[in-house]
């Protein structure tokens, strides 16, 4: 039977209790094309008969060792545009660059996002690698706006009013926000912004988004139009988590020698889904409807998510291809080929802890890496405690202890936004950070709780006043935002 990890339940308790008393890969149904001795070659450009120039942003939006499936996700994403016909010039990376050449990775200088895979990092453009992983950097690409950008290769979407743009987006997310390894996050009121803006410079005609993240309904519920030529699939719904997957003690698990996640759920089942179908019959509807299948809890009550989708519908009919490309090794597929199941999947936000624990088991008895790897899931834990804790009691000081977690934890009705006041969000977490120290990726599940704070109209003085009498004496040491930077 298959090795779950739900919400975390698992991972942190074994953790926990191991703390305190411290101190053979299954085959898959089909063979995907990365997994082939030599790559196909690539397509052709797009032809002049067509009329448009396919543009793509890639964003992996952590860093660390311990998320080497988002860096994955990303790379992989690459080659299959690659392959599809895309040129390196109309394609933006934007990825730390962290995992290939770690000293954690047992294969220096390659990146695998499947058991069976090859390489998916040879080739890949440096285009906004380390500090230049920004926000800001991102709505400038994306706005094609140059002068904008800090850093990196200057490259953004030079688009025209025909091409199409695709965005594929892989991160931690939280209610109305998705991770930046370099703060400040992304948060859905800005995003919808640019889209906006992006729409009414009339440089595309069509756009597709991806986005891997927990709660990544949140980003677009009660906030998409549907009026701006864009269409969007998420991993999850609004208030849910998604999963990764290929991790230790799963199957088919990565090889013996990784310790930690080669790919997330919702990512692997799209690009395995593309790269191994004629991409000019499947439309963006089968893909979503595949994918959605693959992603669910349809096979285990426990674990999946809700694959979603918002914005403009009226175009799901059109071939992937358009968007994706087209990749000719793929011309005689009968796209009903299926797709191996994925038997196992962890929280995306125990994913650190479940590589941290699996290289403290690594390593030799009573050496100082044991301790001290040791000493930083202590830490990590006991500051997860601490958020916890002292939003629950923030919670409770301001809407009465009976009633103060329920009103944090309470989604929104269906259709409405995670918040009405954006820079009202952002103010909360400001205050929360300065005295309590910073969120991290794991905090980011708390974001529903500062959006509710604002829709019940807790004022700033409010808010600060909550926080310094929850935290007070905190020392947050590592985590603080005058180390980590702000959120928000």
């Amino acid at each position: 039977m298959a090795r779950w990890w739900v919400c975390g339940l698992l991972s942190l308790l074994a953790v926990a209790a191991a703390v305190d008393a411290a101190e053979g890969s299954a085959e898959p149904l089909i063979r995907l094309p990365t997994q082939d001795e030599h790559d196909a070659a690539p397509a052709p450009a797009p032809s002049a008969e067509e009329g448009i120039t396919r543009w793509a942003v890639l964003v992996a939006g952590s860093s660390g060792y311990e998320n080497y499936r988002h860096e994955a996700d990303v790379c992989h994403a690459y080659q299959i545009l690659k392959k599809g016909g895309l040129k390196e010039e109309n394609i933006v990376v934007f990825m730390y660059d962290d995992i290939a050449k770690n000293h954690e990775n047992p294969r220096p200088g390659v990146i695998i996002n499947h058991p069976k895979g090859k390489d998916v990092y040879a080739g890949v453009p440096k285009d906004y690698t380390g500090d230049q992983v920004t926000t800001n950097n991102f709505f400038a690409v994306l706005m094609g706006n140059k002068t904008g950008v800090t850093g990196g290769s200057r490259k953004v979407i030079n688009s025209k009013p025909n091409d199409h743009i695709f965005i594929y987006y892989a991160d931690h997310g939280g209610a109305g926000s998705l991770g930046m390894p370099n703060n400040p996050w992304l948060y859905a009121g800005d995003f919808i912004k640019v889209l906006k803006e992006k729409h009414a410079s009339k440089s595309y005609s069509k756009m597709v988004i991806y986005v891997e993240a927990c709660e990544s309904g949140s980003m677009f519920e009660g906030i998409m139009p549907q009026d701006l030529n864009i269409y969007v699939s998420t991993a999850a719904n609004a208030v849910e988590s998604s999963w990764g997957t290929y991790c230790p003690g799963m199957n088919p698990p990565p090889p013996h020698e990784y310790i930690t996640c080669l790919g997330d759920v919702y990512s692997v089942s799209w690009m395995e889904d593309s790269e191994t179908h004629n991409l000019k019959k499947e439309a963006i509807k089968d893909q979503y409807e595949t994918v959605k299948k693959r992603t669910s809890s349809s096979n285990n009550n426990l674990t999946g998510s809700h694959v979603m989708e918002y914005g403009d519908m009226t175009f799901k009919d059109e071939k992937l291809f358009l968007y994706q490309g087209f990749d000719p090794a793929n011309v005689n597929n009968t796209n009903r080929l299926p797709l191996p199941s994925l038997e196992g999947a962890i929280n995306q936000r125990d994913a650190d802890i479940l590589f941290m624990w699996k290289r403290y088991e690594q390593l030799d008895a009573g050496s100082e890496e044991k301790l001290r790897v040791l000493k930083k899931i202590k830490e990590t834990v006991t500051h997860r405690k601490h958020l916890d804790s002292s939003i629950d009691f923030i919670g409770k000081l301001v809407f009465g202890f009976e009633n103060g977690p329920s009103v944090l934890e309470a989604p929104r009705s269906s259709g409405q936004p995670v918040v009405d006041d954006w820079d009202c969000l952002k103010r909360m977490v400001r205050v929360f950070e300065s005295h309590c120290g910073s969120l991290t990726q794991y905090g980011m599940k708390h974001m529903r709780a500062f959006a509710n704070l604002c829709n019940n109209g807790i004022s700033e003085v409010e808010m600060k006043e909550a926080s310094v009498f929850a935290c007070g004496g905190y020392n947050s040491a590592k985590w603080s935002p005058l180390v980590l930077g702000h959120s928000a």
